[in-house]
């Protein structure tokens, strides 16, 4: 859809608009793309098939995730 003559002052700022407005969408969608590759859920069901796990190593385990540091 080109116009033919001179474009008043009014067309042409509101193509910049809508370019800037495009620019803005991409730019979105490309932090999109990038921000969510490679995060992958990985399932750890059955990893532990056939092996045994004490109670103790269970208790030490959760000891070590789930306690607070001290200073």
């Amino acid at each position: 859809m080109k116009k033919t003559g001179n474009p008043s002052g009014m067309d042409v700022l509101e193509r910049i608009n809508l370019i800037e407005k495009e620019v803005m969408d991409l730019r979105l969608f490309v932090i999109k793309k990038l921000s969510s590759g490679g995060k992958r859920i990985i399932s750890l069901k059955g990893i532990l098939k056939g092996e045994e796990v004490s109670e103790k190593e269970i208790t030490s385990a959760q000891k070590s995730l789930y306690s607070i540091p001290r200073a």
